[in-house]
């Protein structure tokens, strides 16, 4: 096996493109490789047999038979080629996920003419396929990448191929984009409490539910019809909704300097799933890492995203 590998290693290093490449990546008969498959060698084999066979007992529709299933070969190794001439690469991304967990990266596609793609599918050396549908001249396809580390990672170089229409040649070529995908840290398994916020505890906040009624407003679209007070509404004559206040919470303080004495990916780690745990209460939360501003207060996806960006790219210990 060994040998193999480095065999294919080395030709892979030999194929278009050899290095990362912006996007977008187009590909054309520079970069297209077209290759007899299994059944495409058995299917010569047959046919050398049969003009053989035709020629030695001067068989002529025996000979004219091959004569026309090698031109339908033939055929088929340039249509497998047309297949892949033209599409477009145009874009690959993906949602950043903790260590350890698949990436799902997606894999975008585009042609410029109008002539229909078939049997196209994408896969990388070691790795699953998945196939790529080209519905109105645009196309996905998603493909699960292991993630072991957090930070930024590669993609690795994508091959893009067919077999169709008889499965009697491949056509393949490469696409290596220069997009990095974030890979966030793993959480730590263990759930520490949260540190002790700060702040003013006594602050309120409105809600669509709650303990004390604040006051009564009037109905909006989309709120909910266990929030909207009936007999009120009804001695009105219009909808009604309740709102309420409940206490806000004090700030979360998430400091990377407090988790003095533990180990450097094992403070990454703790203060990772405290930015989860944090984002799942609702609380707001800061996070104080060395060498760069405070971020937050604050909470939601995108403040969870900093967070969780900031502490993926921090340099090892």
């Amino acid at each position: 096996m060994a040998p193999t590998r480095g065999l294919r290693r080395r030709l892979l290093a030999l194929a278009r493109p050899r290095r990362q490449e912006s996007l977008p990546i187009r590909f054309d008969r520079r970069r297209i490789y077209v290759l007899p498959t299994r059944f495409g060698l058995f299917f010569a084999t047959l046919l050398a047999v049969m003009s053989v066979g035709a020629l030695n007992y001067n068989n002529n529709p025996a000979l004219l038979m091959a004569f026309l299933l090698a031109g339908a070969a033939v055929a088929s190794l340039v249509s497998a080629q047309l297949q892949l001439s033209g599409v477009a690469i145009t874009a690959v991304d993906a949602e950043p996920v903790p260590a350890g967990q698949p990436l799902h990266l997606r894999v975008h596609a585009r042609v410029d003419d109008r002539r229909p793609r078939s049997g196209l599918k994408v896969d990388y050396d070691d790795g699953g396929a998945a196939g790529l549908a080209m519905r109105g001249g645009a196309g996905e396809a998603v493909l699960e990448l292991p993630t072991r580390h957090r930070g930024w990672i590669d993609v690795p170089r994508l091959r893009v191929s067919t077999t169709w229409p008889l499965g009697i040649a491949r056509a393949w070529s490469y696409a290596w984009p220069d997009t990095p995908l974030l890979v966030y840290p793993a959480p730590d398994p263990v759930a520490m409490p949260l540190p002790a916020g700060s702040g003013d505890p006594a602050s309120r906040r409105l809600q669509a539910a709650g303990d004390d009624v604040h006051h009564l407003r009037n109905y909006r679209t989309g709120d909910s019809r266990r929030a909207i007070a009936w007999k009120p509404s009804a001695r009105r004559g219009a909808l009604l909704v309740r709102e309420f206040e409940q206490p806000a919470g004090t700030d979360i303080d998430l400091d990377w300097r407090e988790l003095h004495g533990v180990a450097h990916e094992a403070r990454i780690a703790r203060l990772a799933r405290w930015v989860e745990d944090a984002e799942r209460d609702g609380r707001r939360y800061r996070l104080t890492l060395p060498a760069q501003p405070p971020i937050g207060p604050d909470r939601g996806p995108a403040h969870r995203h900093a967070c969780l960006r900031a502490l993926a790219l921090m340099p090892d210990g």
